[in-house]
């Protein structure tokens, strides 16, 4: 024999409902023998996903990672491009709290297809930088830590426009979804919630901090052979001290 008893939730979300309800049903309760008190409907929805997430959304970075890498064929432009997920994952959470949604399974697939704009974002902005970098270092104009920041403020610029090309675009096709009320509209709106948002920080983060990242690396390279310039000189100066003397001397 099996009795149900049906649950309507309004503003909770059924994870935190059913670990509340569970510890204090575990606590007021003493089931006779043979009884038994299992949750079902929604709740195992839920749990049959979040099983399935906990796979897929590891190989989906390990293969976003993948992928930058035998693109760009080095580690450190990997993980520059990845810094990208941090600055949009600060909008997704912010727009998930301010229209008060919780995590959900159309909420991580809002944030996996975030993943693969920002893996693209960050792709392109890279080669700006590099582009920009490698024609002021093919021209010579490559010679102080001065021209260094120039030539990458002038590849971040260029990167401007496409960069609001695709924010706009993106904002322009998620937009609507976040107002509609047909149906299906409540798994739409949570899906495009976190790509609204951290497109929004990632358009404003990638254009402030990439430069600032990329500048540090590429002056760890270059500031090795200034430094060995400086030392031969300065080792320089006692051998003409020497003969300037001598010269005195005779």
């Amino acid at each position: 024999m099996t009795g149900y008893v049906f649950v309507d939730l309004a503003n909770r979300d059924p994870g935190s409902y059913i670990a509340e309800a569970g510890r204090v049903l575990r606590e007021k309760t003493n089931l006779p023998p043979g009884y038994a008190l299992s949750w079902g409907g929604q709740f195992e929805s839920i749990e049959r996903a979040n099983r399935r997430l906990k796979i897929v959304v590891p190989a989906t970075i390990a293969l976003v990672m993948l992928l930058l890498y035998v693109n760009t064929r080095s580690f450190a432009k990997t993980m520059i491009i990845l810094l990208s997920v941090p600055f949009s994952a600060i909008g997704a959470v912010w727009a998930l709290y301010l229209l008060h949604y919780n995590l959900s399974v159309a909420v991580w697939v809002g944030i996996v297809a975030l993943l693969s704009i920002d893996a693209e974002t960050g792709v392109f902005m890279l080669l700006y930088l590099d582009l920009a970098y490698d024609e002021a270092r093919m021209s010579g104009r490559l010679n102080t830590l001065a021209d260094l920041r120039e030539a990458i403020v002038y590849g971040a610029a260029k990167r401007l426009r496409p960069k609001f090309m695709t924010f706009a675009t993106t904002c322009i096709g998620l937009l609507p979804v976040m107002w509609s009320i047909g149906a299906g509209s409540d798994v739409m709106k949570r899906i495009a919630a976190p790509m609204v948002g951290g497109i929004f920080t990632s358009f404003i983060m990638e254009l402030l901090i990439y430069p600032m990242v990329y500048e540090l690396w590429k002056r760890s390279s270059m500031t090795k052979p200034f430094a060995l310039a400086r030392g031969a000189t300065s080792e320089d100066r006692p051998a003409q001290a020497v003969m300037a003397l001598s010269a005195a001397r005779d």
